[in-house]
């Protein structure tokens, strides 16, 4: 998995003790799913834990999960990526193009730049990057946890997150 760098959209301080990174699409299901207890786990582990989002849309199912992936992006050049991506989650159905104008609305962007943005997707070559990073990562599908660097395959369940952040945490004392 590629290093985090600061490239990557993180929440939580660099010292933490452990890293969770997550390959997300923001039409996924299980993704959505996945964001509350995602939520709560960072709660739950407060300082100790750094997290990151990196995107991979997966178009063959979910049509307007790239599209999402660059309003968040966009986002992000605003300083809004985290709003935007909390937003996306929150409203899984409403993904289309007037949808993605207002939740840029909502997160309080400049709608002129980001409709630019969105219209000569100024942002697709970091999606893309990102994708590229999962596929080399051998990322399959959404959502996809790496815990320190190792590849999480247990379950997405807030108890057995929390345990397995917690026995990472412990390793690296």
């Amino acid at each position: 998995m590629r290093e985090v760098g600061e490239r990557d959209h993180v929440q939580g301080p660099a010292e933490a003790r452990v890293t969770l990174v997550e390959y997300g699409d923001f039409e996924c299901p299980d993704c959505g799913r996945a964001y509350p207890v995602l939520k709560a786990v960072q709660k739950a582990l407060g300082p100790n834990l750094r997290f990151i989002f990196r995107h991979f849309p997966l178009l063959a199912s979910h049509p307007h999960s790239s599209a999402a992936a660059e309003a968040a992006e966009a986002a992000g050049a605003q300083g809004r990526f985290w709003e935007m991506h909390d937003r996306l989650y929150e409203h899984q159905a409403a993904l289309e193009e007037d949808d993605l104008r207002r939740h840029a609305r909502k997160v309080g962007l400049d709608l002129n730049q980001f409709e630019t943005d969105m219209r000569l997707h100024t942002h697709e070559g970091r999606v893309r990057e990102d994708l590229a990073s999962g596929a080399a990562s051998h990322v399959h599908g959404t959502p996809t946890l790496f815990i320190n660097g190792t590849r999480h395959d247990g379950p997405c369940d807030r108890s057995a997150l929390v345990a397995a952040l917690s026995r990472a945490a412990l390793a690296h004392l």
